[in-house]
């Protein structure tokens, strides 16, 4: 008992006679207060003083960072002014309406973007009346960031999305970026809304502002490469004026820096290899090295990079998915590559033209979507049905034809 009444005394006392420690127990301000209760008036009114301008220095500080953001904000959205854009709204980007109920969720986990380089000779012409040289579905997994890659090869026999029939490459030329993007989605049940398009000056000022790519050249190509220069130049003297001293002819195979004009010239290279499919895998191999060099390259590359390039490219991109996507750049990481279509016959005569037939489109449509979105359970569209339907009665080639054909 005598505990217990010495305990409760304890706290009488500190209650009543500990009412200053009880103070200091309180909270930051409460002993602030009591402080300054303790000092002059004189020293009370400095301690105020203070405090005020240590509030205004806070206040300051923000209101410098919020123009500041404001400023980084106003001058990315002026250089992405810079972008040509040739009025294609990504919702009059039409898809597949039939196209399996599945296969359309799993596709929003994705963002697909169409790639266009046009054999234009006048620099900064992007518009219809180009024709695609080269066409690649950029697929960028939304969660691990990771970019996988497929060449679609322009003398694909597809519908062109107007019902007409041929090289793929032509939808672009008959009705511009719209119609090129509405050509893969209708045959390849695809959900593409977005395009970039740049020219052979775009890719030869990216190529030498970044200093080049390092390329293994082969022996066979040395000569194809040359012999692609002297175009190839006089497109980026028209452009310019003048061409990078670096831009000499190549003198023997082997691992070298391309620069701006030499790498364009690889990425046209033709009848080298395996045709037109190589190529493409030439054309993906300066990408990648591109896209690796960009994510290390400093403030005043990057710079330079937008005023030259952008002004040679078209894009449809909102400017903050842009901004976005630039944000994250360092966190992309290119994934594996691939062509469409893989299983094909080709040396196919349609109209006198030489064209390259899916076999049958069906079978590669199924495989695209396994290689780009894993997706196993894939069930075409009755559109894509349809129009696989119409290429095996126009050419006669079948999947059940394609032993011996060539595949990548």
């Amino acid at each position: 008992m005598a505990t217990n009444t010495k305990g409760r005394n304890a706290g009488k006392r500190n209650s009543g006679n500990g009412r200053y420690k009880a103070k200091e127990r309180g909270t930051r301000k409460d002993r602030d207060d009591y402080d300054e209760y303790k000092l002059s008036r004189k020293e009370q009114k400095k301690i105020k003083k203070a405090k005020r301008k240590r509030k205004l220095i806070l206040i300051l500080s923000v209101e410098f960072l919020l123009i500041l953001v404001l400023c980084v904000g106003a001058f990315v959205l002026s250089k992405l002014g810079r972008l040509q854009n040739l009025g294609v709204d990504p919702g009059d980007v039409s898809t597949n309406e039939d196209m399996d109920e599945n296969t359309a969720e799993l596709l929003k986990g994705y963002t697909n973007i169409a790639l266009f380089g046009l054999g234009s000779r006048t620099p900064g012409s992007l518009g219809e009346g180009e024709l695609s040289d080269t066409i690649i579905i950029a697929s960028i997994n939304n969660e691990t960031k990771e970019v996988r890659m497929v060449s679609v090869y322009r003398d694909t026999y597809l519908n062109r999305a107007d019902d007409t029939y041929g090289k793929c490459n032509a939808a672009y030329s008959k009705g511009g970026p719209k119609q090129a993007m509405e050509m893969l989605n209708t045959n390849l049940d695809l959900n593409i809304k977005y395009y970039v398009s740049i020219d052979f000056t775009a890719l030869i000022k990216t190529v030498d502002l970044l200093g080049g790519v390092e390329i293994d050249v082969k022996e066979e190509e040395v000569e194809a490469i040359n012999s692609y220069m002297y175009e190839t130049t006089a497109i980026a003297e028209k452009a310019d004026g003048e061409v990078n001293p670096y831009n000499s002819f190549i003198e023997e195979p082997g691992l070298q820096t391309l620069y701006g004009v030499q790498a364009t010239a690889y990425c046209r290279i033709r009848k080298v290899g395996n045709n037109d499919y190589e190529r493409t895998e030439r054309q993906r191999r300066v990408i990648e090295q591109i896209v690796e060099k960009a994510k290390s390259a400093g403030l005043g590359t990057i710079n330079s990079m937008i005023d030259e390039v952008f002004p040679l490219a078209a894009t449809n991109i909102p400017k903050t998915t842009l901004i976005g996507m630039a944000a994250s750049m360092m966190s992309y990481e290119l994934g594996e590559t691939s062509g469409f279509p893989s299983m094909r016959e080709g040396g196919i005569i349609i109209d006198g033209q030489d064209m390259v037939v899916p076999a049958d489109l069906v079978a590669n449509v199924e495989e695209l979507h396994r290689f780009l979105f894993d997706e196993d359970d894939y069930y075409p569209s009755p559109t894509v049905l349809e129009i696989n339907d119409r290429i095996i009665a126009d050419t006669g080639v079948t999947a059940k034809e394609t032993e011996g054909s060539s595949t990548e």
